[in-house]
C-alpha cells in the first residue's frame, strides 16, 4: 500500500521559486530506519542545490535536505531502533519532506536536552565545524581562533564548536546588529569585518595574531586573512560565501611558516564513513556540556523556499529549520 505524504520538491534548477509543496509517494524503507521528520535544517548547499551551482549536482525533480530530527516511525531489526524513538539523521537528499528513509548508520538517538529543531540544527554545520577544527586543524586547548562569518550556519557553528574545544575566539562579523547574537554564542571578542579589521585582530592579540582562521567566506577577505596568523598558524578554507574563490601566494606560506588547509567534510565521508559516528559522538558530548545550536528562525515546512530566499538574503542569523506539525 502506497502512503502519500507531503515534501519540499524542486521542480527546476532556477533557484528557491522552482520548489513547489506535493504529494509524493512515502520513501521505500527496507532495510532503512524510516523517519516521521519533526524538523528539518535549512543549509547553504540546499539553496546551491535549487540553483545547481553545487559540487553535487541533483537533477530535478528532487527533494532537498540533508538534516532531520524525528521520531522512528519503524527500523530494520538489529538497528537498535524502535517506532517511537526521537532520532536525528544524516540524508543525502529529501530531508524537506514529512518523511524520510535513512541508512541506520547515519541515525542517532536525539539527545534529551534537546528539542526537535536544535536536534536538526546539530548536524551538517557543526559536524563541518569539529572537522575543521579538530582534525585538519588539530586546535588544542588555550590556542586562538578567529571565526570569519560568525553570524552565518558554520561560522556559528564554529564558534560554538572551537569554545567548546577550549579555544579563546575572536568572532568577525559582517552584518549589521549580530553582535549581539554573536556574542551569545561565546565569543571571547567581535571584530567588525570592515576596513582595517587586520590591524584590529592584532591588536586584540598583542600582535602575535591568531593560531587558526576558520574561512566559510573566501574573497576579498582572504589575503588578510592568511596576514593574521600567527607563526605555524593555520587558516582553514570552508567555503566561498563571498562569491570568489581565492588563490593564495604560496611564498607567504613559506616565509611565515603558516598553512592553508581544506576541510570538505562530505568529500572526507567518502572515504572515511565512520567518522561520521565519531564526530556525533562528540558534538553529543559537547551538547551534554550545556552547547545548544542557534536555531533562531523556525519555518513550517511548506515555507522552505522563503526560508531558502531569506538565507540567500543573509537575514538568517545562525540557523533556520523547518517544523512539522506534530
Amino acid at each position: 500500500m502506497w502512503i502519500v505524504v507531503k515534501a519540499l520538491v524542486v521542480h527546476g534548477l532556477d533557484g528557491p521559486s522552482a520548489i513547489r509543496f506535493d504529494d509524493v509517494d512515502e520513501p521505500p524503507s527496507d532495510g532503512k530506519v524510516l523517519i516521521e521528520v519533526r524538523a528539518a535544517g535549512v543549509c547553504y548547499p540546499d539553496l546551491l542545490l535549487t540553483q545547481g551551482r553545487y559540487q553535487a549536482r541533483a537533477q530535478p525533480p528532487f527533494v532537498p535536505g540533508s538534516e532531520v530530527a524525528g521520531l522512528v516511525v519503524h527500523a530494520p531489526d538489529g538497528s537498535g531502533f524502535s517506532a517511537g524513538d526521537r532520532v536525528q539523521a544524516v540524508v543525502g537528499l529529501g530531508a524537506y519532506a514529512q518523511r524520510v528513509a535513512v541508512d541506520p548508520g547515519a541515525v542517532w538517538r536525539l539527545p534529551d536536552e534537546l528539542d526537535f529543531a536544535e536536534g536538526a540544527a546539530l548536524l551538517a554545520n557543526h559536524q563541518t565545524a569539529h572537522f575543521a577544527l579538530h582534525r585538519r586543524a588539530g586546535l588544542t586547548a588555550g590556542e586562538t581562533v578567529l571565526v570569519l562569518g560568525s553570524a552565518g550556519g558554520v561560522g556559528s557553528a564554529a564558534v560554538q564548536v572551537a569554545t567548546a574545544l577550549g579555544a579563546r575566539v575572536i568572532a568577525g562579523v559582517h552584518r549589521r546588529g549580530a553582535d549581539e547574537f554573536v556574542r551569545g554564542l561565546g565569543s571571547d571578542g567581535i571584530v567588525p569585518l570592515h576596513d582595517g579589521w587586520l590591524d584590529r585582530v592584532r591588536e586584540v592579540t598583542s600582535g602575535r595574531g591568531v593560531d587558526v582562521v576558520v574561512d566559510p567566506v573566501g574573497g576579498a577577505l582572504f589575503d588578510d586573512a592568511v596576514r593574521a596568523l600567527a607563526p605555524e598558524g593555520r587558516l582553514i578554507v570552508l567555503g566561498f560565501a563571498g562569491g570568489a574563490i581565492p588563490q593564495v601566494k604560496v611564498n607567504r606560506l613559506l616565509l611565515r611558516n603558516v598553512s592553508v588547509v581544506g576541510a570538505g567534510w562530505g568529500e572526507f565521508l567518502r572515504t572515511r564513513p565512520q567518522a561520521l559516528a565519531e564526530t556525533a559522538q562528540a558534538l553529543q558530548a559537547f551538547v551534554a556540556r550545556g552547547l545548544r545550536p542557534p536555531v533562531t528562525r523556525r519555518f513550517p515546512l511548506a515555507e522552505g523556499a522563503q526560508a531558502l530566499l531569506d538565507l540567500e538574503a543573509g537575514t538568517v542569523l545562525g540557523k533556520a529549520v523547518l517544523v512539522t506539525e506534530g
